[in-house]
């Protein structure tokens, strides 16, 4: 069965930190592009980062640009998403999704192919 599963959410403080964690099973993320969106309450799922099957290329929402970093482990066959500098509205359930048609790193939901179940982040005081 392929599955991805994220794991890392939680609820942390305004200025706060967390690292999101996104594995496979059932096959491998050598040859995929990986992406993380985030869907609030109330609003469409959007594009927070991705990166490149061989990790050579990212891209990041604007509004994360600075704060996030993206990144994947072969070895653990596990993609990453460090979240630093939090602040309320990064409140969003957050996903991981996998594609392998296409080379280059995008946020068009249509594009990926798995999906993981979601991880929520809350960022409050």
């Amino acid at each position: 069965q392929l599955q991805l599963v994220e794991s890392g959410g939680g609820l942390v403080q305004p200025g706060g930190s967390l690292r999101l964690s996104c594995a496979a099973s059932g096959f491998t993320l050598d040859y995929y592009v990986i992406g993380w969106f985030r869907q609030a309450p109330g609003k469409e799922r959007e594009g927070v980062s991705c990166i490149s099957s061989n990790g050579g290329s990212t891209n990041y929402a604007d509004s994360v640009k600075g704060r996030f970093t993206i990144s994947r482990d072969y070895t653990k066959n596990t993609a990453y998403l460090q979240m630093n500098s939090l602040k309320p509205e990064d409140t969003a359930i957050y996903y991981c999704a996998a594609q392998s048609r296409y080379y280059h790193c995008s946020f068009y939901t249509s594009e990926y192919d798995y999906w993981g179940q979601g991880t929520q982040v809350t960022v409050s005081s």
